[in-house]
């Protein structure tokens, strides 16, 4: 498996798939060809059916302007290596084509061509949790430990980097208001339900604290503000809704909010590594489910949850999000995708404070639940994949 790096990136929403990883992939190429004069892109599948939506062409031309762009949509042809994919190609002042490049986004903001993924480079010999789960019972550690010592002493230094901007995002979400951009019209809700939380007791305050905290990011997020992808833009509220909920309200350490971020990355990178993150190939329950899952994991870590523990949380947060489909109103990163961010917040929750309060025995082992996700995922109709053409994003009209 690939460094958590990789699952971990900053950049701006209000989709990994849709503008992080195409405005690299532009950048690639225009570096590349310096002496281009203009670019044709054309957009496949879903990357052109809500791309729109997702400033899939914003993300393209912040990266080749002032060079002239052209675009090419094409929604209804979906290319065999993956559903979101696009192709690049440079000419010079004659028209004359210099280069091509077929690539795709494959979820995260991470690209693929057909020599393989980029930046494919593995550090982990392991690719399934319960392996990884023999060699800490071997060892006598736990999963952080797993990471420091396949990532090296410089990963706390990043993942401290990767800390600050979720918290900046958080308090940027709760001090925002107004209306999101878009046809949708749809007003923030963070700064409100933080107001209402503080004045709350009990259970309805630290429910309605983890919403506000949840909502924040996502919120950010679907105004293209910067994010870290966890595992990806679309369910980049999850994890930072728990983790500054435990920083802010259960007074945890610094030190044990990043070892949770590390056990959290290894749970998002199994699931990318055997099935996939990519809302296109797989539904939501490939972003937001894993989203839960690493939450889940991450707070049954910093409370001190066995590794046992810390692998059922991370079960019951995705196995209860399998079939979970991707339906973007009008292909925007706003409906349900906002709200199902806090709702996935408050499960992961949920899901870590019952694992701890067991054994951590179970039958359904983690590996098993990505396995199925995948299966799911590949029997789900394209329409409720991203496309914006099926679901919610199709019933939206009788009520817009």
């Amino acid at each position: 498996m690939q460094s958590i790096r990789e699952i971990y990136k900053i950049g701006y929403g209000p989709s990994s798939s849709h503008t992080i990883a195409p405005g690299r992939a532009a950048t690639i190429f225009s570096s590349k060809n310096p002496d281009a004069k203009k670019f044709k892109v054309t957009l496949y599948g879903s990357l052109a059916a809500t791309g729109v939506g997702h400033h899939t062409d914003k993300a393209i031309l912040k990266e080749l302007m002032p060079k002239e762009v052209q675009f090419v949509w094409k929604p209804d042809v979906f290319l065999d290596e993956h559903s979101n994919g696009m192709e690049i190609k440079a000419y010079d002042k004659n028209d004359q084509e210099l280069d091509s490049w077929r690539v795709f986004s494959v979820g995260g903001g991470d690209l693929m061509d057909d020599k393989g993924l980029l930046n494919d480079k593995e550090i982990y010999p392991h690719h399934l949790l319960s392996e990884i789960m023999e060699w800490c019972r071997a060892e006598g550690k736990t999963f952080w430990e797993y990471v420091e010592d396949h990532e090296g002493p410089e990963i706390w230094s990043y993942l401290s980097e990767i800390w600050e901007v979720m918290k900046d995002t958080v308090r940027r979400g709760i001090d925002n208001e107004g209306v999101l951009p878009g046809p949708i019209k749809l007003q923030r809700k963070a700064s409100s339900q933080f107001i209402r939380a503080t004045k709350s007791t009990g259970t309805m305050k630290s429910m309605g604290l983890l919403f506000a905290f949840a909502l924040a990011v996502s919120e950010e997020n679907a105004a293209g503000a910067k994010v870290v992808t966890g595992p990806t833009c679309g369910a980049a509220g999850v994890l930072p809704g728990v983790l500054f909920y435990l920083n802010r309200d259960e007074n945890l350490t610094e030190q044990k909010i990043l070892r949770g971020l590390a056990t959290a990355g290894l749970i998002g990178n199994i699931v990318k590594h055997n099935a996939s993150i990519s809302g296109a190939e797989v539904g939501c329950q490939g972003e937001v489910g894993t989203a839960c899952a690493m939450a889940a994991a991450a707070m049954a870590q910093i409370l001190g949850g066995t590794t046992t523990q810390i692998e059922y949380a991370a079960e019951m947060g995705f196995e209860h999000n399998l079939g979970l489909t991707c339906d973007p109103v009008m292909g925007y990163v706003q409906i349900p995708c906002i709200e199902r961010n806090a709702i996935a917040a408050g499960k992961a929750y949920e899901c870590a404070s019952y694992a701890l309060f067991s054994d951590g025995g179970h039958k359904i082992p983690f590996d098993q639940v990505v396995k199925t996700m995948a299966e799911t995922g590949n029997d789900i109709q394209v329409a409720y994949r991203e496309t914006g053409i099926g679901g919610l994003a199709k019933s939206w009209e009788e009520f817009a």
